[in-house]
């Protein structure tokens, strides 16, 4: 077997990719029913390092991963216990996946999803 340089190059990976992670985390986790718009995206724009996507807000800063979430949660759920789950699954996926250090997960509840009533 050929023994390797264990520095052989380097990797990089896409914002983009912590995006589409924390997304498909978050839309997974029962009781979540959707991801909402970030509000004050005009804002976020002026700062350096900041990801936005699909309810999601992202910040990198020295190599360490700042996200919050935007969700709408299905009416039948207990919000705390759904909250520390995204926060606790969105962790847990971008530590093993991609290897970087989570900062913080801030989940933001922005509505939560009744049933439509049938017509009378």
């Amino acid at each position: 077997m050929t023994d390797y340089p264990e520095n052989a190059g380097k990797t990089t990976i896409a914002p983009e990719v912590l995006l589409t992670i924390a997304r498909l985390t978050a839309k997974n986790i029962p009781g979540v029913s959707r991801l909402c718009p970030v509000p004050g995206a005009v804002n976020r724009l002026f700062k350096k390092n900041v990801q936005l996507g699909d309810g999601i807000c992202l910040e990198i800063t020295e190599n360490t991963v700042y996200i919050d979430i935007y969700v709408a949660l299905k009416h039948d759920v207990i919000v705390r216990d759904v909250g520390r789950e995204i926060q606790r699954e969105v962790l847990r996926a971008i530590s093993d996946m991609v290897g970087m250090p989570v900062g913080r997960v801030n989940i933001h509840v922005e509505d939560i999803d009744y049933p439509e009533e049938a017509p009378s």
